[in-house]
């Protein structure tokens, strides 16, 4: 029997912080999105104003049936 690897799949969203959000506000709110939703860092853009966007991804995991 072969074993086939699926691709690895994932969501994306995107958070915005303004330019007067403090580090320790975003970093509280990053730091309970993976800690409860399972998500991670997947980049962050700092913009010509100063605002802060930043990308979270999670893996989708698909279920496959057995028999």
């Amino acid at each position: 029997m072969k074993r086939t690897r699926t691709p690895v799949e994932y969501e994306f969203r995107t958070i915005s912080f303004a330019r007067d959000t403090t580090r320790s506000d975003a970093r509280t709110l990053l730091t309970e999105e993976a800690e409860y939703g399972r998500w991670e860092l997947a980049r962050t853009r700092i913009g010509m104003g100063g605002s802060r966007t930043v990308w979270l991804r999670r893996r989708i995991i698909r279920v496959q049936r057995t028999a």
